[in-house]
């Protein structure tokens, strides 16, 4: 059916059923929540970031009261309130978290107006982010988690459940709204795409993101993808296609697209004036008030005046209440700001295993070597097929992963072993790749998601920036536990976009564990720890060691983990610590015994979080400190450590603490050039001699 023949099929007895007193409740409630906003607790300084609902209210909540499975997820954005008044979150609860008071979405660590809301009963809110577009690749991982959980696992709980995404005309020009599209759309998920069509992003026209202005009409031949489009501002329309694009979904378990257009009646913030819009264009859109509209639909037919003005009275009231309760509540305590960067003792409400009640499976930390040496690939390949094969909540994902087994081979045969559900390719898209993940960690799976190369992570770290801290934006009430792979460093040669190493960024991303281990022993025990943890897990794998002689070592059994933060001494030594990771820790020790020196060489293992103490006693005991390592020098993660190193240990010094890197330039292709970039065994050498020498 062509979008204006759908439009012209809604007729008044087409109406789904509507609890329409609710839907005037509501509305009520979340016009009174913006006015005191605006004209009290702005002015006042109680509110900081404030953005108005008016004009996109009705419609939210009408979508809002048709999710009402346990398992349906809602992903929206800093305009979403009402939606979230429909799913049950209170309006004390709402200014409590928008006054940034303990008890709100966030304990006051996020913006008032980015809010979560987990609950076992009805639909969840999963945690707003703060970027434009990235509320939609979380919501696709969520769907693709309900069907996994439904026709894998086979859990008839999630049986109808559907992932809803909410997002303005701007959002729609997105990598990260593509990239869902994408996935929705080539796996057949249960995904409402809902856009809010208000013409304006801040103060550019919707005609620079979407030909047209009309992504509705620019997609009507989008393969798999059911459209709807039409007036929200209308109570019968805007009703009847909410109810058939939520019908849709869970029936057909498919996606569907629907865009409402919407006047937005204040600025895009608080602070926004709208000086940009024409006073014509300002007026027309308070003549399209959805407001008086529902009112002239309801009264006198449905209801009496005076049952309109006492449910609007109530929610005057209501508010009322809520502002004291809210003013009630203490501002956030400080010494409470570093709890919940990691999992902790007590588990999150939402996401990941624990949150399903489910307790990671110990092991040893003690090595049980059996066999023959293994290289790295064959290790990280055989701890992926036991874990795969120990938890089912558990998938695997990537570009090239499936039949061809990742282009460094690492995945080969998984997907034959445990098939195409749990082991599979993704579309050509980071973002995709991670946001899915945090969807599918939040619905209580176990995501391994891989990056094929370090350099191609760059278009993902916003979703990587959020995975790692909605543990701590949440207060606990979330988390999403992964493991997120990715080859790094050179390998026979160099270039500036697959020989990148740069660990020091994910160390700066708080709330991730980085793992860099340097031969398969350590590879084993850290993947294994990382796949029965709680917390984001950055598995970085350097290339030049993947098959390398002196990485391999015997398979230190199934059991094994490897503690994070616990470096190892690969060689030791009395006259100068080394302390380095990943592929320089070969070259550091046949330095090492070049050199003639006796050299303490220590293995970090892992750099988030680092073994400070383990290198503070050695250095303290070797009096010489050098820090080997193959990223850039300026900012990378060996400043860190002899910054600790001086701190800490200035007066034990008896030279001063050093780094050896890579010049401040991309990693370079030619054979020769990269010899000379990267520290070679020569280099090293002969700056542990200097500073022996000292």
């Amino acid at each position: 059916m062509s979008l204006p023949a759908q439009r012209d099929a809604i007729e008044e007895n087409d109406a789904p059923a509507v609890d329409w007193p609710r839907v005037v409740r509501l509305l009520s409630l979340s016009r009174r929540l913006d006015e005191v906003e605006e004209t009290r607790l702005i002015p006042q300084k109680k509110v900081l970031y404030q953005f108005s609902a008016r004009g996109h209210d009705m419609a939210q909540i009408l979508l809002g009261l048709q999710l009402h499975h346990r398992h349906d997820a809602v992903a929206g954005y800093y305009r979403s309130r009402p939606l979230l008044l429909a799913l049950g979150v209170s309006p004390e609860h709402a200014l409590t978290g928008s006054m940034g008071r303990e008890g709100g979405y966030s304990d006051g660590r996020d913006i008032g107006v980015v809010f979560n809301h987990s609950s076992r009963e009805g639909p969840s809110a999963l945690p707003m982010c703060g970027g434009v577009g990235t509320q939609y690749t979380p919501a696709a991982g969520h769907a693709q988690a309900v069907e996994y959980r439904r026709t894998v696992l086979r859990d008839a709980a999630y049986e109808g459940a559907i992932a809803v995404a909410l997002g303005g005309d701007a959002s729609v020009a997105t990598n990260g709204f593509w990239s869902a599209l994408t996935m929705a759309t080539t796996l057949c998920l249960p995904m409402l795409f809902y856009v809010e069509d208000n013409g304006y992003g801040i103060s550019v026209p919707g005609t620079l993101q979407t030909p047209g202005a009309d992504i509705a009409a620019n997609l009507a031949s989008f393969k798999g993808l059911h459209i709807l489009s039409g007036d929200g501002v209308d109570p019968v329309e805007a009703a009847c296609l909410t109810a058939q694009a939520v019908a849709f979904v869970r029936e057909r378990r498919a996606p569907c697209l629907l865009r409402l257009r919407v006047p937005r009646l204040q600025g895009h913030s608080f602070q926004d004036t709208q000086a940009y819009k024409p006073a014509a264009t300002v007026e027309a859109e308070w003549g399209r008030d959805p407001l008086p509209r529902l009112k002239s639909h309801l009264v006198p037919g449905m209801m009496g005046e005076a049952e309109w003005e006492r449910i609007e009275s109530e929610a005057r009231e209501a508010v009322e209440a809520a502002l004291a309760h809210a003013e009630a509540q203490p501002v956030p305590r400080p010494d409470g700001i570093t709890r919940f960067v990691f999992s902790e003792a007590e588990p999150q409400a939402a996401g990941g295993l624990r949150a399903e009640g489910i307790e990671p499976r110990g092991g040893t930390d003690t090595p049980a070597p059996s066999g023959p040496r293994i290289n790295m690939v064959t290790a990280i390949r055989r701890v992926l097929d036991a874990e795969l094969a120990l938890n089912e909540s558990m998938v695997v994902f990537g570009e090239d992963i499936g039949p061809k087994g990742g282009v460094h081979g690492v995945t080969l045969g998984l997907q034959a072993r445990h098939g195409a559900h749990r082991v599979f390719d993704t579309s050509l898209s980071e973002e995709g790749i991670v946001g899915r993940a945090v969807g599918m960690a939040m619905a209580g799976l176990m995501p391994v998601p891989e990056i094929q190369f370090r350099k191609y992570a760059d278009p993902a770290m916003e979703q990587i920036n959020d995975a790692g801290t909605v543990r701590w934006r949440t207060g606990n009430r979330f988390a999403a536990p992964m493991v997120l792979r990715m080859p790094i460093g050179f390998f026979k040669c160099g270039d500036p976009w697959h020989s990148q190493t740069n660990e020091v960024q994910f160390v700066h991303s708080p709330g991730w564990k980085v793992a860099v281990p340097s031969n398969a022993e350590d590879a084993v025990g850290l993947l294994r720890t990382a796949l029965r943890g709680d917390d984001p897990v950055m598995f970085l794998e350097h290339r030049a060691m993947l098959d390398a002689g002196w990485a391999r070592r015997a398979y230190p059994g199934d059991d094994y983990m490897l503690p994070f933060g616990r470096a190892r001494t690969t060689m030791a030594g009395e006259a100068l610590t080394i302390v380095t990771w990943g592929a320089m820790v070969e070259r550091c020790e046949e330095a090492a015994r070049r050199s003639g020196h006796s050299v303490e060489v220590m293995d970090l293992r892992t750099l988030m979080p680092w073994d400070a103490r383990a290198v503070l006693a050695s250095v303290r005991r070797t009096r010489r400190c050098l820090v080997v390592h193959e990223d850039l020098r300026t900012g990378g993660f060996g400043a860190e450590i002899v910054a600790t190193v001086a701190e800490e240990a200035f007066l034990d010094l008896d030279a001063p603490a050093c780094r050896l890197t890579m010049p401040d330039i991309p990693s370079p292709h030619s054979p020769a050039l990269l010899d000379h970039a990267v520290p070679s065994v020569s280099r090293i050498a002969a700056r542990i001699a200097e500073l022996v020498e000292y």
